[in-house]
């Protein structure tokens, strides 16, 4: 196990915010039309002001708006949901989700006070659906980044591993992926993700991308970009409607140098699917290759979308612009 404070910062990463399990407006939040998906909640809960499907929405809406002064009202929501349906695997989980943001914004003492919250939400949200595998998906990330005396372990990851198997095989085999890519196992976890094959089934297919992605990204973080291409050249295979194949193929060329090859990979995954961070990386390859006005446009788009870029990154296209205006 890492250290307490390396923990405890590695709980700030935790990629724990995601779209809670399938509900009916998730279709309208997957094309991206924000303003349809409001008008059908506030619609919906005129009449019905605890409807839960409305009322997660509303709270994956706030989290993809990323306005940090709405967190507050998304956890009241989510609490709301929970008080008037507390039989809702989901309405549990969009709490742990909310409260995973708002542990991601505050410093290190706050975050901690956030913690036992998370878990015993995705914990909750797994004891009443246990077929909710995007909280079973949260849940093992908490255990694997959270330091032991706040309920994190290795070991507890472990046996939700297991129990997870008992449902579905195959997320479980995901799941360890997961597991295996914490202890630094790259192949072991490449070859688990690429073994398993979703069969129609979206939920699992939608882990299936996530891990696809985790995988290929970290190969690249290890400069293993042969197999990183061989993780994403997969991804795009099987799910040709995601951007996660394109998007990795042509961040993998540019971290080795390769600016121009990889602008198509990256229009590609704009055409699919965009996103700040697939217009960040555009413009960065067009910068490189003296493409001026089209980063600048890039550059643009990316600090203009939602979800937003990370403060790093949104930092560096704000700087980037400065220059290729000046």
């Amino acid at each position: 196990m890492k250290n307490t404070s390396a923990l405890i910062a590695g709980l700030l990463a935790l990629n724990l915010v995601s779209a809670a399990n399938a509900h009916e407006y998730e279709p309208l939040l997957k094309a991206k039309k924000y303003s349809e998906v409001e008008k059908a909640i506030s619609a919906k809960l005129a009449v019905e002001p605890n409807y839960a499907d409305a009322l997660v929405a509303k709270t994956d809406l706030i989290l993809i708006e990323g306005k940090e002064s709405r967190l507050d009202e998304a956890t009241k929501i989510a609490e709301q949901c929970i008080n008037a349906n507390p039989k809702n695997s989901e309405c549990h989980e969009a709490l742990g989700n909310v409260l995973g943001t708002k542990a991601q914004r505050a410093g290190v003492m706050s975050a901690m006070g956030y913690v036992g919250k998370i878990k015993d939400a995705f914990k909750k949200a797994v004891e009443l659906n246990p077929s909710n595998f995007s909280a079973r998906g949260s849940l093992l990330q908490f255990y694997l980044q959270a330091p032991s005396f706040v309920g994190g372990g290795t070991s507890k990851a472990k046996d939700l591993i297991v129990d997870t198997i008992k449902v579905s095989p195959a997320a479980g085999a995901l799941f360890q992926a997961n597991l295996d890519l914490a202890d630094d196992n790259y192949q072991r976890a490449m070859t688990s993700a690429l073994a398993v094959n979703a069969n129609g089934n979206e939920e699992l297919a939608k882990i299936h991308r996530s891990v696809l992605s985790n995988v290929g990204h970290v190969l690249i973080n290890e400069k293993k970009f042969a197999d990183a291409e061989k993780v994403f050249t997969e991804a795009a295979q099987r799910y040709p409607d995601s951007a996660i194949g394109s998007f990795g193929l042509g961040k993998n060329l540019q971290e080795q140098g390769k600016q121009k090859e990889a602008i198509p990979h990256f229009e590609k995954a704009i055409s699919i699917d965009a996103n700040a961070a697939a217009h960040y990386r555009l413009a960065k390859a067009q910068q490189a290759t003296g493409e001026k006005a089209k980063a600048i446009s890039n550059f643009e788009k990316s600090i203009s979308m939602r979800p937003e870029l990370p403060k790093k990154m949104r930092s560096d296209a704000e700087d980037q612009l400065k220059n290729l205006k000046s």
